[in-house]
This record gives C-alpha cells, structure tokens and sequence, in this order.
C-alpha cells in the first residue's frame, strides 16, 4: 500500500462528496491545461451544481474522472432526450474532451485566486480563449524553462 496515493484518493472522495452535498471547495490548481487564465498554484472555489442549475458555455466546471477533478471551460451542451452531455476543453488544450455526463460533473468555478492575491468571479469567468495563442504560450514557457535549466547547468 502506498500511504501518498492512499491519503490522496481519501481526499478526492471527500471532495466528490461535499460537492455532492452543496457545499463549497477550495482546490490548488495543477498542471497547465487552464493556462493562462488558470495558473498552477491558483486557488479555485468550487461552487456545487444543483439540480436545475442551467451551466453555459464560457464557464468553467470540474468534473470528475479516476485521477480526480479536472477543470475545463464548457463549450457545449448537447440534449437528447433527457440525457444531458457537456462538452469541455480547456483553454490551451489542442482539443475538446469527450463528452462527459451530467453525473460526471462535480461542481463549477465560482472564483479564482493567483498567487499575487488577485481573484476573478463571476462574470470575469466566463471567457471564450484564443486555444492556439494559449497553447502556443505553453510551448514557449516550456522551451524557455529547458534553455534556462540548460544555462544553469553549464
């Protein structure tokens, strides 16, 4: 047993559930999908989504999968019958994630906080990003890192 990965899935389950139940989540954000408008080391709250609440595209949501929650701006919604899809990507992505249930989404982004203190909510959220341009930034900051790594070592 690995006591890490142990304390880890504890703590994705007791997210899943407390969204589950209304209420609000604060998460560190990873990784670079959400770059620039989310960055690693931003504090997210986690607001629940209710039975009626209507999500838009432009907005972000977390939705669940095995590894824990991603987060990803919606960019579709897509009704057959009284089966509901939603279609997300997040904003440097090369493309859309496959379309996820409605049981899969755990809750959506009320508000973010960067590192400096600086916080958006609200409508500040709702974006419709320039994939390629961000995608393009990450590549950049990556090639910038391996030539700054690779001066230091010399």
């Amino acid at each position: 047993m690995n006591k890490e990965n142990d304390t880890y899935t504890i703590l994705k389950e007791i997210s899943f559930a407390l969204l589950a139940e209304g209420k609000t989540i604060r998460a560190k954000a990873e990784g670079y999908s959400m770059y620039p408008f989310i960055r690693p080391g931003s504090n997210v709250l986690l607001g629940p989504v209710n039975d009626g609440m209507t999500l838009i595209p432009g907005e972000i949501i977390a939705w669940k999968r095995e590894s824990g929650l991603v987060l990803h701006r919606l960019t579709g919604v897509i009704k057959n019958g009284n089966e509901i899809h939603f279609i997300t990507r997040g904003d440097s992505c090369l493309q859309e994630d496959q379309p996820i249930s409605s049981e899969q989404v755990a809750g959506r982004v009320i508000m973010i906080e960067d590192k400096h203190g600086k916080t958006m909510q609200g409508d500040q959220l709702i974006n419709k990003p320039c994939y390629f341009y961000n995608r393009f930034r990450v590549w950049l900051f990556f090639k910038w890192k391996r030539i700054t790594r690779s001066l230091t070592v010399l």
